[in-house]
Formats: structure tokens, sequence, C-alpha cells
């Protein structure tokens, strides 16, 4: 579900009552989160919210506090066994992400992004998430510019698919009541081959759903390629050459469908 997951919605750890509010809102992955979102005094009761709740049988991603924090320890040790995967914040090497159990590693650092093909290739690393707003700020740039931050974002993108990760996921679009933004936003990660979307209200996650899901066309594009494949006389599909490279994307369409 990591790999194809199109929409992941974050949950600030520390407010409970919207875990079943958040798995419910039709999101592929809830995140809990247990780093930005909550503050230094409210960690130690937003890590036992968050260990009630998994230990009830639900499931969930954790983004965990990051490496050298006062709770890194005791994050990594709750979530182990408990959660589908665990996001780790800043991540700038393959030891931070070599963990024993899944790992969406975010990006978010100017050294992370100049590393990602390392982090990417460790063997826990599912797929990595870009983390736009933290890297803006260390950067001194604006996080909703698509220029400033369009290097990054391709550089993701490429460390993904070098290290056979899954696509990337895009990070957070913080302005909640434009859909124009939204939308925006969107169009620009699929444009660089991202295919899924951190969230942080529930009223994104139908938009990024459907942003994410193969057209009709496309859909349908994909089903004739493969069908002409399988029968082996031609390698030609509506004016187009048939190469592996075509077939590959024919798969992935389908299996984003």
């Amino acid at each position: 579900m990591i790999e194809t997951a199109r929409s992941l919605l974050f949950v600030p750890g520390n407010r409970p009552e919207r875990f079943a509010k958040a798995a419910a809102s039709g999101a592929d992955v809830v995140v809990l989160d247990l780093e930005d979102a909550v503050g230094p005094a409210a960690k130690v009761d937003a890590r036992e919210h968050v260990r009630a709740w998994l230990d009830e049988g639900n499931k969930a991603v954790v983004r965990i506090n990051g490496t050298g924090t006062p709770w890194y320890q005791e994050d990594l040790a709750m979530v182990t066994g408990r959660a589908q995967a665990v996001m780790v914040p800043k991540a700038e090497n393959a030891e931070q992400v070599d963990l024993a159990l899944p790992v969406i590693p975010l990006l978010e650092t100017a050294l992370g992004i100049a590393k990602a093909i390392e982090v990417c290739a460790a063997d826990s690393v599912v797929r990595p998430a870009f983390g736009s707003v933290d890297l803006a700020a260390q950067l001194g740039v604006d996080h909703q510019s698509h220029d400033a931050l369009r290097y990054a974002r391709s550089a993701v993108v490429l460390a993904a698919a070098a290290a056979g990760c899954a696509a990337p996921i895009d990070g957070v679009t913080t302005t909640l009541a434009d859909e124009a933004m939204l939308q925006k936003d969107l169009a620009h990660a699929i444009e660089l081959g991202f295919t899924a979307k951190l969230c942080v209200h529930p009223r994104q996650v139908g938009p990024v759903r459907e942003a994410f899901r193969p057209s009709a066309e496309d859909i349908d594009w994909a089903r004739g390629v493969l069908a002409m494949a399988a029968d082996g006389s031609v390698n030609v599909y509506n004016g187009q050459m048939v190469d592996r490279p075509v077939l590959l994307r024919a798969e992935a369409i389908l299996a984003r469908s």
C-alpha cells in the first residue's frame, strides 16, 4: 500500500480524537505525526496516544522525531512492530534509514537532496517523500515557488528511479482554502514524476487521489499496448513504436489505476 498510495494524510499525534476521522477520510495512508505538528511539551503524550491507537489494530505510518533529538530512540522503539512504516525526517544518509521496518525518508534539507540516491538505495526504503517547507526555509526561498524548488524535486524523482524505489511523494500544500493552488501544485508534481502527495487536511485527499489517478484515455492506451504486445505480431500501436520502455510505462499506468 505504501508503494502505490496516492494520498498520505498527516494527523498530529497529540490529537487522538482525529485519528479515526483521518482513517475514514479516504486517504490511502494515515501518517501520525510526532515531529513538527507536536510541541516539545506534548511529545511524550503524543507517543502514548499513537501507541494506544496502533495497539488497537489500526494501521498508520508514523513520522518520528529525527535522529539527535531527545525523543528519537523511544519513538523508534514504539513504532517498531506496530506501524506500517516509519517516516524519518531530515534524512541525509543511509545510516539514518537503515532500520528494521519499512522507511519513507523525508528529503527536506540541502544535504538530503545532495545524498538522495544514497538514502533511497538503503534496503529498508520503500519510497522517498519531498519536504518543500523545511528545504525552502534552509535555502531562503518561497516554499510555494515551483521554479525555486524544481531542481530539488527532480533530484528526488531521479534518486528514487536510480535506486529502484517507488516514485516519490510530493510535499504539502499549506494553503488550505485555495483549490486552484492545490491543483497547480498537483499538476507540477505530476509533470516532474511524483505519483503521490502529502496532505495536511482531509479536504485535500479527494483532489489528490483524483489527480494522480491515470485518465481513462491513458488506461485505454495502456491496455491496448499490452494487448498488442501479448499478441506479439506487431510492434507499433497507434503509430507509436512499442519497445520495452513503452511497455513498462503501460504497466505502470495500469498499476496506478
